[in-house]
């Protein structure tokens, strides 16, 4: 062979050998994120927007999402298919907001948390950031209303598409939550945020829910020993339990519990529900001896959008834009920016 030839042919197979080096080492040690299940033929579910990285905790598997099939899967797991479909609409409002304001922060800490491929994805699949579920989970759920279920959420994803709740120019914290109590909450009376869209508003409506009573019975020492072991504060229980037991010092602006007495000490109402693992902040109680039955009204943290509320405004007349409106104020819907 010609010397120039052999030469030739002994640089490109360095180059073919080098090259696939160089792309693992520059690609660092990201695992790669799975790719999407495939959509059946035929299909034209929402796929729009910038890639979301989903971690899914069932599965342990990073996988990549456009942010309108992400919206749609959130959509689904979080509200029931069979709602109004304005209140669908305001759910995909409010699930694309909440993610457009989580990736405009850049602040993914809570995720390095997980550990393991977690840490690599920006929100997982469950109610620590938005319920999130697969096409594979939703045909398992909805078996044969699949096909109905699915363009209802299909509907509503693609007529709010690429559209957030903004304030002041910026997407907003969107929280929202299943039922009210007959009011929302000021943010600052349950999480730590003074948040000016984020304000108390009545929520009559959600008293129609299933979710709007609940109970759930105690014993006297159990409550004591389950507050102690969410807060460390230790609680004396009287010999003689009675009414003196429990005492409301203060409630919040949404009739909520603020601060509660309970034996020799004194517990904001979110540190009672999750300790206890209520239904809300807004709680009454019955002693039967050494029991304590805990009554309590609406499901969830109670700031931001009731689900339950959404639904039964938008069967009164109300449109998407006006529900947000209402339990979102001083706020506007506006283009994300990222159509195609």
């Amino acid at each position: 062979m010609h010397k120039g030839m052999l030469l030739m042919v002994s640089i490109l197979v360095a180059i073919m050998v080098a090259v696939p080096t160089l792309l693992v080492s520059l690609g660092g040690n990201k695992p790669p994120a799975s790719a999407p299940e495939p959509r059946e033929k035929g299909t034209s579910h929402p796929s729009g927007g910038p890639e979301v990285d989903v971690y899914l905790t069932r599965e342990k598997r990073l996988v990549s999402l456009p942010m309108e099939q992400y919206i749609r899967g959130v959509v689904a797991a979080e509200m029931p298919a069979d709602f109004h479909m304005e209140a669908l609409k305001a759910q995909a409002f409010v699930a694309r907001t909440y993610m457009a304001d989580r990736m405009r922060r850049e602040d993914y800490s809570d995720m390095k948390k997980l550990g393991g491929t977690a840490e690599e994805a920006q929100v997982t699949d469950t109610v620590q950031h938005q319920v999130y579920l697969t096409d594979k989970e939703l045909k398992k759920n909805w078996g044969s209303r699949y096909s109905v279920y699915s363009d209802r959420i299909d509907a509503a994803v693609k007529e709010t598409e690429g559209q957030v709740i903004q304030y002041r120019g910026e997407p907003i914290y969107a929280a929202f939550f299943s039922t009210s109590n007959g009011y929302t909450e000021n943010s600052e009376d349950y999480f730590d945020e003074k948040v000016p869209y984020l304000r108390s508003v009545v929520s009559p409506w959600d008293k129609v829910s299933p979710k709007y009573k609940a109970k759930k019975t105690v014993s006297v020492s159990e409550l004591a020993s389950q507050l102690q072991k969410a807060t460390g504060k230790q609680v004396a229980v009287p010999a003689s339990s009675g009414g003196g037991l429990l005492k409301v010092v203060d409630r919040t602006e949404g009739k909520r519990i603020s601060k509660v007495r309970i034996g020799d000490q004194l517990f904001t109402g979110r540190q009672v529900r999750e300790a206890l693992g209520l239904s809300s902040t807004d709680f009454t109680w019955e002693i039967d001896g050494k029991d304590i039955t805990l009554i309590t009204r609406g499901y969830g943290h109670g700031v931001g959008m009731s689900q339950w509320g959404a639904h039964l405004m938008a069967e009164k007349g109300k449109s998407a834009q006006e529900i947000i409106d209402y339990y979102y104020k001083g706020v506007e819907i506006a283009d994300a920016g990222w159509k195609k």
